[in-house]
């Protein structure tokens, strides 16, 4: 790496310590609406909230390299949009969101 590519790495690293609990909030919302989701009663008010939070994560973890996040922080963003969410299926997405965001951080 040349010195601006350090710098720009190493800058990101620092901001990535900023942003951490910011994505462990919005995982955290995603995990209730699985939950939710599992009992029948994912309702619109924490739908939106964890739509809105799978595309922040699908965004925001993109910038800092984390390609797989971003793919399944979308895959749920689509999940969320449908009538009846699967919520075996949104928890099994968020674990592999969570293992995609540890593998590189």
């Amino acid at each position: 790496m040349s010195g601006a590519e350090d710098k720009t790495a190493a800058l990101l690293a620092k901001l990535w310590v900023k942003i951490r609990p910011i994505v462990e909030e919005r995982l955290a919302t995603l995990d209730k609406a699985a939950a939710a989701a599992s009992a029948g009663a994912l309702g619109g008010d924490l739908r939106a909230e964890a739509a809105g939070n799978a595309h922040k994560l699908a965004g925001s973890l993109g910038m800092y390299g984390y390609d797989e996040g971003t793919r399944v922080a979308r895959e749920l963003e689509v999940l969320l949009g449908e009538a009846k969410p699967d919520g075996a299926r949104l928890a099994a997405l968020i674990g592999e969101l969570r293992k995609a965001v540890r593998s590189q951080g």
